[in-house]
Formats: C-alpha cells, sequence, structure tokens
C-alpha cells in the first residue's frame, strides 16, 4: 500500500504526527514506568504514577507548543527567558531547600525546578538572538558578548544553589548553539584551551568540597570504596550483576535492598540494568537515537534560522 493509499484510510490528523519520533518516546516512557514501578518496591506509588501524570501533563504542554505559530514562539522567546530568570533569583530569596541545596520553588501543591526550564529557555534566547543578528556580524564581538551575557546570568545563579552539573548543561546548550550559528571554530580551540588551563584553579578555589569530592571520586571511584566512592562501586555491581538479559523484572536486590541510594533519580540506570541487563540499556540508548536521529532531521529540513 502505498502512501497516498494509507492516507485514504488513516485520518490526515492522524498521519501526519511524527510517529518516528512518538512511538520510541512513549516505548522510552512505558519502560521507564516498569522501572520506577519496580524502584518504588513493587507499587505505582509514588514513583511510577508521578511519573506517568508528569508524561501526561508534558504531553499537553507540548502539543499546545507544537500547535502554536512560529511567530508566537519568537514572540514569547525573550520573555519566556526573562521569566525564567526571574524565577532563579526567587530562588535565592524564598527557595525550597532539599539535599543541601536550595534549588525549588513551592507554588502551592507543585514543586518546580527552574534550572530545568532554563535549558531549553536559554537554547530558544540565543537562538532568537542569532536569527535576528546580521550575518556579517557573525565571528565579531557583537556575536559572542551578548550571547555571552544569555548565558553566564542563569549559569551564575544556578552556581549559587549550588547546582554544578546543571550550570553545566546551561553552558552547554548555549555553546552548542554557537557554534550551529556558525561562530569561528578557533573561538572554541581557545576557550577549550583556557577552560583546561584554568581547571586546576577552578578545582581546589572555586568547587565547593563536596563537589571536589564528587570529581575524585569519579576520576577513582575504587580510592575510597567505602566512603566518597561507594555508591558509584554499587552501581557498578548493580549493573555488571546483571549480565545479558538481567535478573527479571521486580528482582533487583542492590535497590530493594537500599544499597542505591535514589533508585527512580540518579541511579535509576543501574536499577534498570540489574533487572533488565545489557539488552534492557541498549534498549533504551536505542530509543534515545531514533529521537535524536528525528530531531537532528527536523532541524535540517528547517527553513529558518530560528527553527533549526
Amino acid at each position: 500500500m502505498n502512501s497516498t493509499a494509507a492516507r485514504r484510510v488513516v485520518p490526515d490528523a492522524i498521519a501526519r504526527q511524527p510517529w518516528e519520533m512518538l512511538i520510541p518516546l512513549v516505548m522510552l516512557t512505558a519502560f521507564g514506568g516498569l522501572v520506577l514501578y519496580s524502584a518504588g518496591g513493587g507499587a505505582m506509588q509514588p514513583f511510577a504514577a508521578s511519573h506517568f501524570l508528569r508524561f501526561l501533563v508534558f504531553s499537553v504542554m507540548a502539543a499546545i507548543i507544537a500547535a502554536m505559530p512560529r511567530d508566537v514562539v519568537r514572540a514569547v522567546t525573550y520573555p519566556g527567558y526573562l521569566t525564567v530568570l526571574l524565577l532563579l533569583l526567587a530562588v535565592e530569596v524564598v527557595g525550597a531547600v532539599g539535599g543541601g541545596s536550595q534549588r525549588w520553588l513551592e507554588l502551592g501543591p507543585v514543586r518546580i525546578q527552574p534550572s530545568e526550564l532554563m535549558k531549553p529557555a536559554v537554547v530558544l534566547a540565543m537562538a532568537r538572538f542569532y536569527e535576528t543578528l546580521p550575518l556579517g556580524m557573525v565571528g565579531t564581538w557583537r556575536s559572542l558578548v551578548p550571547a555571552g551575557m544569555l548565558i553566564v546570568l542563569p549559569m551564575g545563579l544556578v552556581l549559587m544553589q549550588p547546582d554544578l552539573g546543571t550550570s553545566v548543561a546551561i553552558a552547554f546548550g548555549g555553546v552548542v548553539v554557537m557554534f550551529l550559528a556558525g561562530l569561528p571554530m578557533w573561538w572554541f580551540l581557545l576557550a577549550g584551551g583556557a577552560a583546561v588551563s584554568a581547571a586546576p584553579l577552578v578545582y581546589f578555589f572555586a568547587l565547593h568540597d563536596y563537589q571536589r569530592a564528587r570529581v575524585t571520586t569519579f576520576l577513582d571511584p575504587e580510592s575510597d570504596p567505602l566512603g566518597a566512592g561507594y555508591h558509584i562501586a554499587q552501581s557498578k555491581i548493580a549493573i555488571g550483576s546483571g549480565g545479558i538479559f538481567g535478573k527479571g523484572f521486580n528482582n533487583g536486590t542492590q535497590s530493594h535492598l537500599n544499597y542505591l541510594p535514589e533508585p527512580h533519580t540518579d541511579f535509576v540506570f543501574a536499577s534498570m540494568a540489574e533487572e533488565w541487563g545489557l539488552v534492557g540499556g541498549l534498549f533504551v540508548l536505542l530509543m534515545y537515537g531514533l529521537i535524536l536521529r528525528w530531531g537532528m532531521k527536523v532541524a535540517a529540513q528547517s527553513q529558518d534560522r530560528f527553527s533549526a
């Protein structure tokens, strides 16, 4: 059956959906629900139920955003960035503290983490900036300084929480947009060299004690297997014990016996690999790869600089 005949059978509203992205997304979400069900001790509450609820809420939000004309998205890009920046400021004033960090805002029954919202916000803001920048100015300081400020401002606020990982993620998203905008390659090489040179100073004088411990543990987790490296060692045991096919659904021991901290978030991949093995890990990577391929295809087919 050719595509024309298929469209006669399948309603156009269904046929035109991006199924090459939606199918792996739904499969990944369903698989994630199974992993969280097991991480919750074989119950929907509290992890799996909230996982599916968030998926439904964000799916509705994504559908609304996808239906917006591009001009509307352009119009709300800068106001949206500024709003999230103000939320980051509000975190410093009235933010909720959890795990030794001040990262959340309590809005009635809803808890939000503005730093997560800043990840897409900074990408959209920089895409809008480079769209309006004349091509002749790409490669001059006018293409670097304003865009750099769009990155540095939220990075500084997130580092104050403190949250090094999210601040690096924000910077990475912004730098990728700079690269795609066509900034000279030697700028990136120079910045990379400067970052490597400054790394020792940052390590000894800018990082908190727990952040330095994380770096040291990441580089050599076996140096303190019963202290700072304990959780990494346990996660490696969980992944290795899963073998090729895993121990079976809801049969994990590392997570169920509390050897893995936060098996539903920080160590969820280890929890999954223990029960589903190498096959489960490859499945997750494959689904992410299909979604990424779809995103790159959409970007390549975009007709304007902002969408690309």
